[in-house]
């Protein structure tokens, strides 16, 4: 019985551990993963420290060490956004994207918005049909289905759910910052940005 009851556990192990296939789309040459990434473990199979507390968000990024949370802290909005990161996580040499994907560099951004019409339309056709706010959704033509995931500033500062999406690049920038693409409710433009590494954004994935 005991055997049985250890073999029963070993084989639960396996099957909680495998993630599921993420959605893909191809738009030109380049196939992205159609959601945003809620991956909780590297690849390596190390599991990414949780922040479920502003503090702990904060003491991570005072050490530039990785970490990843849902918006507000909630667990329920992890469902449809995803969850955000800090850039340590994304830069982490263990490996954020999972088997077979990378962290799209902000070339590669900008190939995925010239394929979309330029910094000045691609907005409309990267955001969702649904979900932004201020009459800001997209027409979503080519699937990206761009979600407003909105941001973590620091201090437990939240911001832009339903009005801005934030995807980081692997692309380091001068400083303290990396690159991160932006969508906006308001506008139909795709702008990138450098910002703080230690702000949390969404992240999406290109296939090798």
């Amino acid at each position: 019985m005991k055997a049985l009851f250890l073999l029963m556990l070993f084989f639960t192990g396996i099957t909680t551990s495998i993630s599921q296939p993420l959605k893909e789309v191809k738009i030109g040459t380049q196939i992205w993963t159609a959601q945003n990434l809620s991956v909780t473990k590297f690849a390596n199979g190390e599991n990414i420290p949780q922040a479920k507390t502003a503090a702990e968000w904060d003491s991570a990024a005072k050490l530039e060490k990785p970490m990843w949370c849902y918006y507000n802290f909630l667990p329920e909005n992890g469902k449809k956004y995803g969850i955000l990161y800090n850039w340590y996580a994304v830069n982490d040499k263990r490996g954020l994207a999972p088997k077979g994907y990378r962290i799209p560099t902000a070339e590669d951004w900008l190939k995925l918005v010239d394929f979309s019409g330029g910094i000045m339309q691609a907005g409309k056709k990267l955001k969702s049909a649904t979900g932004w706010k201020n009459n800001g959704n997209g027409v979503n033509p080519n699937g990206f289905n761009g979600l407003p995931g909105g941001f973590l500033i620091n201090n437990g500062i939240f911001s832009g759910l339903g009005e801005t999406g934030g995807w980081w690049t692997s692309t380091e920038g001068e400083g303290s910052g990396a690159f991160v693409r932006y969508l906006e409710a308001e506008k139909n433009t795709s702008e990138t940005y450098s910002d703080f590494k230690l702000t949390g954004f969404s992240v999406r994935c290109l296939k090798k």
